[in-house]
């Protein structure tokens, strides 16, 4: 799937022609940079490196240097290969926001906000012990059991607990372009996408 990397800017909501107040997400998608061209002969199969970002010369190591110099461009903080472009781009080409329409359909994927170690009841919505009498002391969001007894005397992998929530990948399909502000490399995107203000994206359609 072709696309663009960008950064999550924030939510805001718009109203469409029917009066309807549709909530969005402001994505700043581009300009990037084609950084390296993977070819069917040199590399087994076919795509596109970007970068997006531009990174201070010194903050990048010397490999890393080298390589961005042979596009003809700065070091970039973010690069990701993609597939699937229908145009032929060289070494050094810049893909801005027009490669979307409005009213066509992306997937954004990002790391979502971390959340640090939660309990079952946040973390997989556990109801917890039904009430507070009953003698129950202190039982309110405690996950209960976790097995049976000497069969199978162990705890079953997959088993919900208490863990690590957040922060880690996840794709959200199907979201509806709603404005390309092409001056400014803006793209509005219908609904929410994972992670925190300032964070990227990777926007595929």
């Amino acid at each position: 799937m072709s696309g663009l990397i960008g950064k999550k800017i924030g939510m805001t909501s718009i109203f469409d022609e029917n009066g309807k107040n549709i909530p969005c997400t402001v994505i700043e998608a581009g300009p990037c940079v084609v950084t390296q061209v993977r070819t069917e002969e040199v590399d087994g199969y076919e795509a596109l490196q970007l970068g997006f970002d531009d990174k201070a010369e010194k903050r990048a190591p010397k490999a890393a240097q080298g390589h961005f110099k042979k596009a003809g461009t700065s070091p970039k903080y973010k690069v990701v290969e993609f597939q699937g472009f229908e145009e032929e781009y060289k070494l050094g080409d810049t893909i801005t926001v027009e490669h979307f329409t409005e009213g066509e359909f992306v997937d954004v994927s990002g790391t979502s906000k971390g959340k640090g170690f939660q309990g079952v009841v946040k973390r997989h919505g556990f109801a917890g012990v039904g009430q507070a009498t009953h003698g129950q002391h202190n039982r309110l969001r405690a996950p209960g059991s976790i097995g049976a007894a000497s069969y199978p005397a162990r705890v079953f992998k997959g088993m919900r607990m208490a863990g690590q929530m957040g922060n880690e990948k996840v794709k959200v399909q199907n979201l509806r372009v709603l404005k390309v502000v092409a001056d400014k490399n803006l793209l509005v995107v219908k609904g929410a996408v994972p992670g925190h203000k300032n964070s990227y994206v990777i926007i595929q359609k």
